[in-house]
């Protein structure tokens, strides 16, 4: 039986690694890009460098971490710490390209345009998340966990909500979120982002 537990400093190269497993709309993206780090590097690990205690990783009994969640709780002062100290430390591994041709430049320019103010729904949802599971959690109920524990932590810092972004393929997700009382909020073209608002804490 699988449990959730905080995520701890030796779990960053077991999320890295989920991170590209479930990269591809939810499945696999080893080989997609030429380096599979990129993953990890944009949308897992610096969220457990910046925000380890607003991270948990879901643990088989025999050790192995087989899911995540990751957030911030402000997503500008994140974008702030990530343009500014994060991609500075892996630019050397990712070169911004000189135009954008194929879905890695466009992830690696991503990389780069991280910045204070680019997310159009940080001020209502200054929360995000990235959450990732293993084919073999499916089943438990423990995407519904993670997403609970997240929430309730969110709420006690008095934080008044959060938003995600989807990749549009990904059709398990957004009914996943859509259960969850999560609402469509405006989003760029090709892309689908999702929000909730907390109520403070009892209220």
């Amino acid at each position: 039986m699988s449990s959730i537990r905080p995520y701890r400093p030796a779990d960053r190269a077991a999320v890295s690694e989920i991170c590209v497993q479930t990269a591809d709309a939810g499945g696999d993206a080893t080989g997609i890009l030429s380096d599979d780090s990129l993953w990890g590097d944009l949308f897992a690990v610096p969220y457990v460098e910046r925000h380890p205690d607003l991270a948990w990783v879901v643990e088989t009994d025999d050790g192995r971490a087989i899911g995540y969640i990751v957030a911030t709780d402000d997503t500008d002062a994140f974008y702030t710490w990530f343009r500014d100290e994060w991609w500075p430390t892996r630019s050397a591994a990712h070169p911004r390209p000189a135009e954008i041709v194929t879905r890695e430049d466009r992830m690696v320019d991503y990389g780069y345009t991280r910045m204070p103010g680019i997310e159009p729904n940080a001020a209502e949802y200054p929360a995000h998340l990235h959450i990732d599971l293993l084919p073999e959690t499916q089943g438990q109920g423990l995407g519904r966990r993670l997403m609970e524990t997240l929430f309730a932590e969110l709420t006690r810092r008095g934080v008044s909500g959060l938003h995600l972004g989807i990749d549009p393929n990904n059709v398990g997700a957004a009914a996943f979120y859509e259960r969850l009382g999560m609402t469509r909020l405006p989003a760029a073209p090709g892309a689908q982002s999702y929000g909730v608002r907390f109520q403070p804490a009892g209220d």
